[in-house]
């Protein structure tokens, strides 16, 4: 297994005797990862987890693609400053229906073994759980950094969230893993599991962990309540359009976590760009390298030609959306930044204010800088960034 791109090896000692032994035996090793079905859509921040689990893959080793649908149902607090509110059992479920569909766009299907962690943790009851919390104290717990933060600033912490590390932790016992990959976010919750292994008496599993990957925001990890995600599923032109809005910077870190394309190949281009090669041919190679992979080489193409036709002859985009909205009550026009929330080209008024004050607003072509700015009844072709765009209508 290459660690490129990887963040931390626990422990590489006793993983380095895993390959011998699985070597010797020819049985191959069990690689788990284990994604929660909070949100409908895999986005490209879970596919930095999903190809070190195909490269494990390729090598032989037996990957599981664990479904938490009932983990979900807790709320991973990992990275939270709040409580998570917990998700119903048919939102999970129909979360869940898409994902299995999503992950053998990198995983290869007939090799991967699809499990659901309803499967153990339901039956455990009561009674088990109770036995399982034994296994762990409220000192261990308050190690995790987000906990601590939260203890200490005096945020409430519920019960149910110490619960979700414990049921991670389980599902490496129930599923005898060898390896469990995860984002550094998940480091304690993965270091739970090779504790409670060692509690149930097996052979402690190794933790892999990856670094997060950084969205379109160029501040937050990639999430979809953060906005600044590229769905796998997305349409190529989309995709595409999203990631040539990362900052040149980023694209260097997306390169490392997200291309197939070698090390030494990434280097040399990164050099290359550093003496004076323009960074954007870079970013489109990028651009069409994940689009190919979702989609295909011809979308990849298509997606490019289509960009350069929007973005450097002005064209507009073919499928742009019809917004509808009505002045606000007693008045016959609107502000900017209200349309641009209504309209959903802007998740809030704030956010709107700050594309205005960036320059990044557009209506019929013409920058708007003033946020005072309001249009009057009647169709509008309103822009945000390169990519969003609309057809509205203010009656």
């Amino acid at each position: 297994m290459t660690k490129h791109g990887c963040e931390e090896l626990l422990v590489e000692a006793d993983w380095v005797q895993k390959l011998a032994k699985s070597e010797a035996s020819g049985v191959p090793l069990r690689i788990k990862l284990g994604l929660d079905p909070t949100a409908p859509d895999i986005h490209l921040g879970h596919t930095v987890v999903l190809n070190k689990l195909r490269q494990l893959q390729d090598l032989g080793h037996q990957v599981i693609f664990l479904i938490g649908d009932f983990t979900a149902m807790i709320g991973d607090p990992s990275g939270r400053n709040t409580t998570r509110p917990p998700l119903s059992r048919e939102q999970i479920l129909d979360n869940a229906k898409t994902y299995h569909e999503q992950a053998i766009k990198i995983l290869d299907g007939d090799r991967t073994e699809i499990r659901f962690n309803s499967e153990w943790c339901t039956p455990l009851g009561a009674e088990g759980l109770i036995r399982l919390a034994s296994m762990h104290t409220v000192a261990r717990m308050l190690e995790r950094d987000d906990f601590t933060k939260r203890y200490r600033d005096g945020t409430p912490i519920a019960i149910h969230e110490f619960l979700y590390p414990l049921m991670q932790g389980y599902d490496s016992v129930a599923l005898k893993s060898d390896l469990e990959i995860g984002g550094t976010d998940q480091k304690f919750n993965l270091l739970v599991g090779r504790e409670l292994q060692k509690q149930h008496q097996m052979a402690q599993q190794c933790v892999l962990t990856m670094p997060l990957l950084v969205g379109l925001d160029g501040v937050n990890k990639m999430s979809k309540s953060k906005h600044n995600y590229v769905g796998v599923t997305e349409a190529p032109g989309e995709m595409f359009g999203k990631v040539m809005s990362i900052s040149d910077d980023l694209m260097w870190d997306w390169y490392t976590l997200l291309s197939f394309t070698s090390p030494a190949d990434q280097a040399a281009l990164k050099k290359a760009c550093a003496e004076g090669a323009n960074p954007r041919n870079a970013k489109v190679a990028l651009a069409q390298e994940i689009v190919a992979r979702f989609h295909s080489q011809a979308a990849a193409e298509q997606a490019l030609a289509d960009f350069e036709a929007r973005f450097k002859q002005g064209a507009l985009p073919e499928d742009m959306p019809e917004v509808h909205l009505n002045c606000p009550e007693g008045e016959d026009d609107a502000a900017i930044a209200w349309v641009l929330k209504a309209a959903g080209l802007c998740a809030s008024g704030s956010e709107a204010n700050r594309n205005i004050e960036q320059g990044g607003v557009k209506v019929g072509g013409e920058k708007i800088s003033d946020k005072g700015t309001r249009l009057a009844k009647g169709e509008h072709i309103v822009q945000v960034g390169k990519r969003r765009f609309a057809r509205v209508h203010l009656g």
